[in-house]
């Protein structure tokens, strides 16, 4: 049975490392584009000139250029740069595609059934309008892994506001809508994503011209702010998952999303066994949550698939 992997994205900076990534690894059909830190359509003229960069053959599909219930955030200038890859090349290509994201997963996991996973690694937006428009679409997909929600493990509470994620922030009811749903769903949240850091040197060891150029804005951004002259690869840890889950502890909980006041965007998960008479996960399909991360065996996993060799 043939596997395929689609990357549902907002291409910032670190969803390049991740599609880098996935494409050195898996069988990368599909690169399918959500409004995030960048607009959807920004986010297709992305996908095609990593596309062309890399001599990627795979399917680009625009999607959803707003969330379901809200107006589309703004881009994320200050960490990703004007154009999301830091501005340092110029792009010649347009942001129209042939087909429209949510149409092309669900007809491909139609097409395929059992066969597709999906690395979601923005706004979850298009799954959302995948699972209204197409009953049938969370049990023909093999698997979902996301890039998204803050849990508290470390003290990783949220990088958008005290209590939420800005993947989960960006569109609430999107995500709330796809925890509530029977695709089988792994979750690969700020708990390990801020534990994997790599330094500008290492971005520079891997010789890749690319990455190391897109970074720079990024790395520029993390050492004013933090000190710290490194990134966080979160979007990069749902490949990892898919090829090394034995690197991540987990545990398997029901989890709901919040969609409005202070906490909106917040990930939440049953603290408590006890009986209690309002209880709001009862009966809610589990997802399986990554808490705890081998941080040097990641970094040696990511760096060396990434390593350009002669």
């Amino acid at each position: 049975m043939q596997d395929f992997l689609v990357i549902d994205t907002d291409i910032g900076i670190d969803d390049a490392f991740a599609l880098r990534y996935a494409m050195l690894t898996h069988n990368l059909v599909g690169v399918t584009t959500v409004n995030g830190n960048v607009t959807a359509g920004m986010a297709a003229k992305n996908a095609k000139l990593f596309a062309d960069h890399y001599n990627l053959n795979a399917v680009i599909a625009k999607g959803a250029n707003r969330p379901l219930a809200a107006p589309a955030s703004d881009p994320i200038t200050d960490v990703h740069g004007a154009d999301g890859l830091g501005g340092c090349y110029d792009n010649p290509f347009d942001a129209q595609t042939p087909d429209n994201a949510v149409n092309y997963l669900i007809n491909l996991v139609k097409a395929h059934p059992h066969e597709v996973t999906i690395a979601a690694i923005g706004p979850l937006t298009n799954i959302a309008l995948c699972l209204n428009l197409c009953p049938e679409f969370a049990s023909l997909i093999k698997q979902l892994v996301i890039m998204g929600g803050a849990f508290g493990y470390k003290g990783h509470t949220g990088n958008m506001s005290n209590f939420a994620e800005f993947n989960i922030w960006s569109d609430p009811e999107a995500a709330d809508q796809v925890m509530l749903s029977a695709i089988p769903t792994v979750i690969v949240p700020l708990d390990v994503t801020y534990e994997v850091l790599i330094s500008g040197a290492e971005v520079a060891s891997t010789q890749d011209q690319f990455l190391i150029d897109i970074s720079k804005f990024y790395l520029e951004f993390t050492e004013r702010e933090e000190g710290f002259y490194g990134m966080a690869v979160h979007d990069a840890l749902t490949i990892e998952y898919l090829l090394h889950p034995e690197c991540f502890e987990v545990i398997d909980k029901p989890v709901r999303v919040s969609t409005d006041g202070i906490t909106a965007g917040q990930t939440l998960i049953p603290q408590s066994a006890m009986p209690i008479p309002d209880d709001n996960f009862k009966d809610l399909p589990v997802k399986r949550i990554c808490i705890g991360v081998d941080t040097a065996a990641v970094k040696a996993h990511l760096l060396n698939a990434l390593k350009v060799t002669a």
